[in-house]
């Protein structure tokens, strides 16, 4: 990226802004994925050993999904807050909860040392994670919504998406170089704990970068406005929340819809393929993470390509292509990894993220199109984290299930073809949002987002085309 094209901002290049986003979530993203990682392969084991294997997997992916129902209450406050007192105070907040709470999980005691206690300690930590995760999303991609430029903002706002499969990578790479180095005794024993301490030295370095940029203009400019109508009515206006469920229900429900597929074939792809390519298909654990990893580095530098193609054609149809692929693409994945064959493991979990990708680049964009200002951290927190309770959070634990049940995975397909159906139809509920002019969402008086995006393009013809990034 050239940051002498891209546009500037009062906190400094949009770069810049772009680069302290990306890294704080690749950091949060790290800690929990981290989580979902070990709860496949060490968790059952270490803290539910009087389990049969599957069992105790099931019961580790159950404090794996607690972690999601703290998730909207995160929202809920981050959002208040956010919407409040500012983006980047929240952002600090949550950054310094994960690596907290991830830090502590590295040091706890295991169930032969302490009982029972340490489950529920571990749920603890859990739903600490949870709680800041759902109000770190939010606040990580409107800093960067909110300081670009209507044009490309589907490019730049998807480069904090990238945080997911960057720390996806991060976190399945160092426990894969672990499992490479050790004996599984010995990873058993310590050896799975050194990737959680390393959450502490991760954190100061996002913590140090986050504080280096500015809070967002346009929510600069929406804190004024609303102190000069309080002065002028003399009354406190409603909070973010109430406005949002009382005058903005629809665009939460599109919200939600929207997640379905998204969360849901994440996570069966990547952390639930991780038990089944172990117990099932028989692929040693490196192995199994070794793919997640390849397949992991390849989506990341798709998720900005996508996001660039939304602002070319629209943020639906990137979507709507990712959602019926992912859906089509469930009933094969599960196939290739029964191969037993490295090469097919890596283009089953590869060809689900790229589906994935289609819908996760553009959503940054999307959703915070939805809402105004005022109200934003709290609509685009709302929906994506709320969604998350019924999508991801039991997805692992019901593709777990259904395969302990059924002995297939093709229940577990038709599962992943159910969420995508509800996807394509709340996308197509939606309106189109490419180019709307956040500040015109604001005013809520703004043209319809089709009508921007035509616009700008005919106003500036010698301009590069919309969704066209500058590259070095």
């Amino acid at each position: 990226m050239n940051g002498s094209d891209a546009p500037k901002t009062t906190g400094g290049s949009l770069p810049r802004i772009v680069a302290a986003s990306l890294i704080g979530t690749t950091v949060e993203w790290y800690d929990y994925f981290l989580y979902g990682t070990a709860a496949a392969l060490v968790f059952g084991k270490l803290f539910f050993p009087h389990s049969d294997p599957l069992t105790g997997t099931l019961l580790s992916f159950l404090t794996y999904a607690i972690g999601f129902a703290a998730r909207p209450l995160g929202a809920l406050v981050f959002g208040h807050f956010g919407d409040r007192i500012g983006r980047k105070r929240l952002l600090v907040v949550s950054l310094l909860l994960m690596g907290g709470a991830t830090t502590a999980i590295g040091l706890l005691p295991t169930y032969d040392s302490i009982g029972v206690a340490a489950p529920v300690l571990l749920t603890v930590l859990r739903l600490v994670q949870g709680f800041a995760l759902g109000g770190e999303w939010g606040g990580a991609v409107l800093l960067v919504s909110e300081h670009g430029d209507q044009r490309r903002r589907g490019f730049w706002a998807s480069w904090p998406q990238g945080g997911a499969p960057a720390g996806n990578l991060l976190a399945a790479g160092v426990l894969s170089l672990m499992t490479a180095v050790q004996s599984d005794a010995d990873f058993l024993a310590w050896g799975w704990r050194v990737p959680f301490l390393l959450s502490a030295v991760l954190v100061g370095v996002g913590l140090w970068i986050r504080l280096a940029v500015d809070e967002s203009p346009l929510f600069k400019q929406a804190l004024a406005a609303q102190k000069k109508r309080q002065a002028e009515r003399k009354t406190a206006e409603r909070p973010p929340l109430v406005e949002v469920l009382r005058n903005h229900w629809r665009e939460v429900l599109i919200a939600m819809g929207a997640r379905m597929a998204e969360n849901i074939s994440y996570y069966v792809m990547t952390t639930f393929v991780l038990t089944y390519a172990v117990t099932h298909a028989h692929f040693s654990k490196q192995t199994a993470l070794n793919a997640v990893l390849i397949a992991s580095a390849i989506q990341f530098a798709l998720i900005p390509l996508f996001g660039a193609l939304s602002d070319r054609v629209g943020r639906r149809p990137v979507y709507l292509v990712g959602a019926v692929g992912v859906g089509a693409w469930a009933f094969v994945f599960f196939g290739l990894v029964d191969t037993r064959s490295f090469g097919s493991l890596v283009a089953a979990v590869t060809v689900g993220l790229v589906f994935h990708s289609a819908m996760y680049a553009p959503q940054a964009a999307f959703f915070s199109e939805l809402f105004a200002t005022r109200m934003r951290y709290s609509g685009a927190s709302i929906g994506a984290q709320f969604s998350s309770v019924a999508a991801g959070a039991p997805a692992p634990l019901i593709a777990t299930a259904l395969l302990k049940d059924y002995g297939s995975a093709t229940p577990i397909a038709v599962y992943v073809a159910i969420a995508a159906a509800i996807t394509v139809l709340a996308v197509l509920c939606g309106r189109e949002t490419r180019g709307q002019d956040l500040t015109a969402v604001e005013e809520g008086d703004g043209p319809p987002a089709t009508e921007t995006a035509e616009a700008l393009e005919a106003s500036a013809p010698d301009a590069a085309p919309v969704g066209r990034p500058t590259v070095a």
